[in-house]
């Protein structure tokens, strides 16, 4: 038996979901063109957390560095989910926003430049509350900004997923692209039923979880663009082919009517099943489909 039947590729690939969010960043780029901007050696870091007996990060969990991807200048911005949860506050909100605009500017100038935002995150820190509220805001509008000239990816792979505010900032993205064990919604299982019960949503759930929220499950009814193996190679793959593209024509967060009306024709008086609901809406079952 040979080695590759021994060893099939799903073994021999090199895991995005189990790099840190630096080595995660670093992988996109082409050799030799990545710099990190804002590093930890600067030592910018959160100022609110010491006060509440928080160990701060010298990066704050956002990861911000630039260079080239596919030959094009693009900017990577990577949420670390082991700190805080990947939480958003006052300063890796300030990177993120300062890392568009910067490449804002350069777009505006003629240098396009993409923007891959690798999304770990719970959403807002609550040890810092309206400072995290307002800086994703600012990441919002700076998103919105920046789409118009250069496409703006976002990236869900890990099981820490993408929740709450941040969740806002992927559905304007002008691409997302998700593997099978990433989730994302706006609001997490354990919030949901927290405030409307166990009935409503079990958080012990597993399989409920990710037929609500896995990335299949999103790609198939057009929440997201594309379902990628948990492969370092190809999520780097799928980047490149989005930066070339460039902007898309319609963006899903756009699609108001198309979703008012997807929402008009479900049956609200028995359970919805995700596998129905990805025919109903796409017509298929795992791919992207009408954005």
């Amino acid at each position: 038996m040979s080695t590759a039947e021994n060893f099939p590729a799903f073994v021999n690939r090199k895991s995005f979901i189990e790099l840190d969010g630096r080595a995660r960043a670093r992988s996109l780029f082409d050799e030799g063109t990545a710099k990190e901007l804002v590093g930890p050696f600067d030592r910018v870091q959160s100022p609110w957390l010491p006060i509440q007996g928080v160990a701060p990060q010298a990066d704050d969990g956002c990861i911000v560095i630039k260079g080239k991807i596919g030959g094009l200048p693009a900017v990577v911005v990577s949420l670390e989910g082991a700190f805080q949860g990947g939480s958003i506050g006052e300063v890796s909100g300030a990177k993120m926003t300062a890392a568009l605009d910067l490449a804002t500017k350069d777009s505006e100038t003629g240098t396009k430049t993409a923007a891959v935002l690798l999304l770990e995150t719970g959403g807002v820190r609550l040890q810092e509350a309206n400072l995290g509220l307002a800086a994703i805001a600012e990441v919002i509008s700076s998103i919105l900004a920046l789409r118009r000239h250069a496409p703006v990816i976002t990236v869900v792979a890990g099981t820490v997923g993408c929740f709450g505010g941040m969740s806002l900032a992927a559905g304007v993205s002008s691409y997302v692209i998700m593997t099978k064990e990433a989730r994302l919604g706006l609001n997490g299982p354990e919030v949901i039923e927290q405030e409307s019960g166990i009935d409503e949503f079990d958080a012990s759930d597993r399989a409920l979880i990710w037929a609500i929220h896995g990335g299949e499950q999103r790609v198939g009814i057009g929440e997201a663009d594309e379902l990628v193996e948990d492969d370092a190679g190809r999520i780097a793959s799928a980047i490149r082919s989005y930066v070339q593209a460039g902007p898309p024509s319609e963006y899903r967060s756009e699609q108001v009517k198309l979703n008012r009306d997807r929402i008009a024709t479900l049956d609200m008086s028995k359970q919805i099943d995700p596998i129905s609901l990805r025919k109903k809406w796409n017509g298929n079952d795992t791919t992207g489909g009408a954005r």
